[in-house]
């Protein structure tokens, strides 16, 4: 029988621990609530850590976070504490912790004792094999959820804790934790050969059914979907779900009397806490995230009646601010905290060149337009490959592409002195310089069309790009390409004309120059193999060596004789 929710009424502190003083469970039953009484949940979540582990001007950072929630984890009966994914992320920091031969992030997830963790986008950046290392660094590994990933192409990674759904005894209640990941996985991050399948709801609804059939009244999802919109539009497709627990999106939930972080204002504000979705029964679901960062840890407290019906629900999300009387966490501050600000403090004293203007790598910015910050980085592209294209004998490079997705600093860079860290700030991900020879003008094309194909939606596919110039209309048709096969579903029509350096056209007037000769190309490895639907498709290509952070480097440093900016 299909489960449903009574009418909500708002409920207070007061009448949560008067509750819990009165609440009887009784183990080994699915459902310990005696009839006619009651049982509160307090779920402690976040998400989109990113490796962001320390504080700053005592807000965030792991040690603080973990103070946070060991005081409400004791100040709640009932809870649990569960992670909607990205809980790393290539930089400066994950950087540190490889020289060193630790997982930084790991130590701080185990610690944190998660009941759940949903997989992120993030979390298979750098490939399903260093996935699995970073699990096998566990002592008592955390459980994965993830319902519409299938593993085992990788054996290893498909033989850790890593299942679609989990049940979690909280003083003798069943709940039960289901993960998911968003459907585009494969173009925005390296998941292959792992299988991403793509009918979320269909899956998520199956591991629902499958709960509630072991008598599991109580059931949360985790997801990690780019959105919180994407879990909204998710509950309509779905029933007997209690609690949406999104990730991906960084979106703010507050209320009007949430204490906000000193970087965060009202307007800022993308939504109460909770948003309200509807599920496919027209019943009510409360939908919860957090901005990330270990910035906040959300609380969501639900009221479930002896049937597991949600009946009422309260929260927010609570700032991680040591002014606020949290108690960092010893064991972090001494294993992951200190010798990761000595390390970030080494990279940060390692000049590497002088720039005489600010550079612009603000997020919206290179995800939209030309920025100078972007120009660096594509010509750093286009060097490092002209460099190492004879000794591999390839074909010189005409063309780069850095794609704004894969330019994290979000932040102009002022002038003066440009850091080790900067470089790592700007390029984290463990991307490396490729070539790709004799690509055929029609393709070329198609390749110039995906990249300013969503730039109305600040997509991380647009192109900042060296050796050549590009005009295009943005009121144009954007291509659309079929996320699963990689066809082409919509040619686009914006790119208007594109002229290479030496001043050959190839395409003019919206059209490729009868008889053009094909063009080599230089990008990351991530777009290569199809990230961001680069339509690379079966055609050869070459990694030359050096990660995009470390081509970045070497243009910077090298002596202006041998092409390079020689540190200015």
């Amino acid at each position: 029988m299909t489960r449903g929710h009574i009418l909500l009424r708002p409920i207070t502190w007061l009448m949560v621990l008067a509750l819990a003083m009165v609440l009887a469970v009784q183990a080994g039953t699915a459902s310990a609530v005696p009839d006619g009484e009651t049982f509160t949940l307090t779920v402690l979540h976040n998400n989109d850590g990113e490796s962001d582990l320390l504080a700053s001007e005592g807000e965030g950072g792991a040690a603080l976070f973990k103070g946070l929630v060991d005081a409400r984890r004791a100040a709640a009966t009932n809870s649990i504490l569960v992670s909607s994914g990205d809980n790393f992320l290539a930089g400066p920091e994950w950087e540190a912790g490889i020289d060193a031969g630790v997982f930084y992030d790991a130590i701080v997830l185990e610690a944190l004792g998660y009941d759940a963790i949903s997989l992120g986008n993030h979390d298979f950046d750098f490939g399903p094999d260093i996935l699995n290392d970073f699990i096998d660094s566990y002592t008592n590994p955390p459980t994965y959820v993830s319902a519409n990933v299938d593993l085992s192409p990788v054996p290893a990674l498909d033989a850790q804790d890593i299942v679609p759904s989990t049940v979690v005894s909280v003083n003798g209640e069943s709940v039960g934790i289901i993960g998911a990941i968003t459907p585009v996985l494969a173009t925005i991050s390296s998941p292959d050969p792992v299988i991403i399948q793509q009918d979320v709801a269909g899956l998520v609804q199956a591991q629902i059914d499958a709960l509630t059939g072991q008598g599991v009244e109580i059931i949360v999802l985790i997801s990690h979907l780019q959105g919180i919109d994407e879990d909204i539009e998710l509950a309509s497709q779905l029933t007997d779900i209690d609690i949406m627990v999104a990730g991906g999106g960084d979106e703010l939930l507050a209320n009007e009397t949430t204490p906000l972080l000193s970087t965060d204002a009202a307007e800022d504000i993308f939504g109460p806490y909770p948003l309200i979705a509807t599920d496919a029964n027209q019943n009510e679901v409360p939908v919860v995230t957090t901005t990330g960062s270990y910035g906040y840890l959300g609380e969501l407290t639900v009221e479930f009646n002896d049937a597991g019906v949600a009946t009422s629900w309260m929260g927010e999300p609570i700032r991680v601010v040591a002014a606020d009387g949290i108690t960092p966490d010893a064991n972090i501050e001494t294993n992951v905290i200190t010798p990761l600000e000595a390390a970030l403090e080494a990279f940060g004293n390692e000049v590497v060149a002088t720039s005489e203007v600010d550079l612009n790598g603000v997020r919206a910015d290179v995800r939209t337009k030309e920025t100078n910050q972007g120009n660096l980085i594509a010509d750093a592209f286009l060097w490092e490959a002209s460099q190492a294209a004879s000794g591999l004998g390839l074909d010189a490079p005409q063309v780069a592409f850095a794609n704004g997705g894969g330019i994290r600093n979000d932040s102009v860079i002022p002038a003066g002195d440009i850091t080790q860290l900067d470089t790592f700030d700007m390029l984290p991900f463990l991307n490396f310089v490729t070539v790709v020879e004799d690509v055929p003008p029609a393709q070329f094309k198609e390749i110039l069309e995906n990249a300013v194909s969503r730039v109305e939606f600040t997509d991380g596919r647009f192109a900042q790009i060296a050796g050549m110039s590009l005009v295009y209309d943005p009121n144009g048709t954007g291509m659309e390409i079929d996320v699963e096969t990689g066809d082409v579903l919509q040619a686009g029509s914006r790119v208007m004309s594109a002229i290479l350096d030496d001043g050959t056209a190839v395409i003019q007037a919206g059209q490729v120059v009868p008889g053009a000769a094909p063009v080599t190309i230089v990008l990351v490895d991530f777009l290569a193999r199809g990230g961001d639907q680069y339509p690379v498709r079966d055609l050869d290509f070459t990694l030359v060596g050096p990660t995009y952070q470390q081509a970045l480097a070497n243009y910077l440093t090298a002596p202006a004789a041998n092409g390079g900016l020689g540190g200015i």
